[in-house]
């Protein structure tokens, strides 16, 4: 396939394509873009009129890479990769990786799959850098060696990770902090306790209020520690459990799942110290969600 393109001046997609692969047919350009083999920054896109900036880099994937994004079930998509890691969008309902019950079905699996390109004798695998429950959505980042995801890991805490939460009642201001101690050390309950011991560890959370309604307000959450259940746990001791968590309190589950999406990470890239954003809109069923709830 064609050498990857830098930008050096601000373009459409198409005109681009047209310009810098002159001697290829339009018509295959064309198809290029239908089928997303078209990537800036390493994302795919099918839009034609994607605007470019300068210092964008357009490339084109080989027809077994596209293939290989076929093998995703569907909600799970790739938003960027390079050789050293890959990001992905995990719907609600997916695990990140292998519990007791199920061993197939999560995103780890699906990702070798795809890194794999449906090749069962191929050696190509991924490592988890971090995980989201299985009710949440959003990004998640896998490493592609040993090598990549202790670097990630390493430089995990400085990470900017915000999530967007649906919760249930008022939380008492605009915005403000949540911290306490978490015991971890039960399998299905996380809780927070007063006076720390040798089985808690310390979590802060940040909350700011996007938009408030009658019975629901949507909330940005920035973590700066990472356990398990953490937003859920804070949110729960504020008596502003997520919509749908049953689990830690909540009384309505009008769209039959968590409403918690993971929607920005922020880090440096491991090998070019680039610093890497991504972000992934609130799925159109919480969006919806806060939209009825903020008409009423």
């Amino acid at each position: 396939m064609p050498a990857p393109l830098t930008v050096d001046q601000p373009a459409e997609l198409l005109a681009f394509l047209f310009s810098s692969h002159a001697d290829v047919k339009k018509a295959k350009v064309r198809q290029w873009l239908k089928h997303g083999a078209v990537q800036v920054n390493g994302r795919s896109t099918t839009r034609f009129n994607h605007p470019l900036q300068a210092g964008d880099v357009v490339s084109i994937r080989g027809k077994e890479e596209v293939r290989a994004e076929a093998l995703l079930p569907f909600g799970m998509k790739i938003v960027f990769e390079d050789a050293a890691l890959i990001v992905i969008d995990k719907p609600a309902g997916l695990l990140s990786m292998a519990n007791e019950t199920e061993r197939e079905r999560t995103a780890y699996a699906h990702l070798i799959e795809y890194v794999r390109h449906g090749t069962p004798r191929s050696q190509e695998r991924v490592w988890i850098v971090h995980r989201l429950d299985r009710e949440t959505s959003g990004l998640m980042v896998f490493a592609r060696s040993e090598e990549m995801k202790q670097a990630l890991q390493g430089a995990w805490n400085e990470a900017d990770k915000r999530y967007l939460a649906v919760v249930e009642g008022k939380l008492a201001a605009g915005a403000g902090v949540i911290s306490s101690h978490l015991d971890e050390s039960q399998p299905y309950l996380v809780y927070s306790v007063r006076q720390p011991n040798e089985q808690t560890r310390p979590a802060v959370t940040h909350y700011r209020v996007l938009k408030r309604g009658e019975e629901y307000a949507l909330v940005e959450l920035t973590l700066k520690t990472g356990r398990r259940n953490q937003i859920r746990v804070h949110l729960a001791d504020e008596r502003c459990p997520v919509v749908g968590d049953g689990k830690y309190g909540a009384r309505t589950n009008p769209v039959r799942r968590l409403a918690l999406h993971a929607s920005m990470l922020q880090f440096p890239h491991p090998v070019s110290g680039e610093v890497l954003r991504f972000e992934s809109p609130l799925p159109a069923e919480l969006a919806g969600l806060v939209w009825v709830a903020s008409s009423e």
